[in-house]
């Protein structure tokens, strides 16, 4: 089988489809692994049996990874291969539930009280107070920052996707004083040696500043602030459809996990032993 034509295909195809860069990637990656895992067996894609792509399917332990396999080969099956219905029957692996272990309103600030450095400072009141993914902390430009109506334009994210967060008078104050120090060129964030700030130094940061904070019964990540600030807004009150469109999400139901973490939800449930004498 010739794969890398298959695979010049299915590129072709995933940039007509998917907005999404992360989307394309992640999906001709696995397509690539797929192709080349019954290259010598097949001469055509459409000749593979659906019993042997389950099994290549099954070779992953993690639902998640499962459902993400499916998907890629369906939609090159749908889209290059032309046989929309090769795989329709096998069916995606029920997802894990797991709920994030969020950090409480106390230890953000502990990670406040001990950073030193301007920028991290940024970084951490950036990704906590406005609810932000990675990708858009480090996509951020000053021209994003509207001062004027006291917001700050999150643009083309998750799904090509724009949206509005808040902007607050302590934030605005940090941003200058970053500014003065710093003075950075078009993106909020610069590195060292190019013009914007790196995922993995983002992560590098959150880790150090919850090191100094002394916290280390939780794994600490950078998606982990998104998490905790949309607790924190559910356990504050704010309504649940305006986090919603806070966060970008595009169904309530994604958002209706934070009502779970929520310790004020939880905490106004009596339990049953409260009527018993012990």
């Amino acid at each position: 089988m010739d794969c890398r034509k298959w695979i010049e295909k299915y590129s072709i195809d995933c940039r007509l489809k998917y907005n999404s860069e992360n989307t394309q990637s992640n999906y001709i990656s696995q397509v690539t692994s797929f192709l080349f895992h019954f290259e010598n067996k097949y001469r055509e894609p459409k000749e593979i049996p659906t019993e042997k792509i389950k099994l290549w399917i099954l070779e992953k332990n993690s639902p998640n990874t499962r459902n993400h396999r499916l998907c890629a080969v369906k939609s090159f099956y749908e889209m290059t291969v032309g046989m929309p219905c090769k795989i329709d029957k096998i069916p995606f692996s029920k997802k894990d539930k797991k709920l994030p272990i969020v950090l409480s309103q106390d230890e953000i600030q502990r990670m406040f009280n001990a950073c030193t450095n301007k920028k991290h400072k940024v970084i951490l009141a950036l990704l906590y107070s406005c609810s932000l993914r990675v990708s858009e902390l480090i996509n951020l430009k000053w021209v994003h920052i509207d001062r004027s109506r006291m917001i700050i334009n999150i643009i083309q994210s998750k799904g090509k996707k724009d949206r509005q967060v808040g902007l607050n008078d302590k934030l605005i104050g940090l941003l200058t004083e970053y500014w003065n120090e710093y003075h950075p060129k078009e993106y909020v964030l610069n590195g060292q040696n190019s013009l914007q700030y790196s995922n993995r130094s983002v992560g590098e940061v959150m880790k150090q500043l919850a090191s100094k904070a002394r916290i280390n019964n939780k794994r600490i990540y950078t998606h982990l602030l998104r998490h905790t600030s949309a607790t924190h807004l559910v356990e504050n009150g704010v309504d649940i459809a305006l986090i919603q469109k806070l966060l970008g999400h595009s169904s309530p139901k994604t958002t209706a996990i934070y009502t779970h973490i929520s310790h004020n939800h939880i905490s106004k449930i009596q339990s049953p032993l409260q009527q018993i004498n012990l």
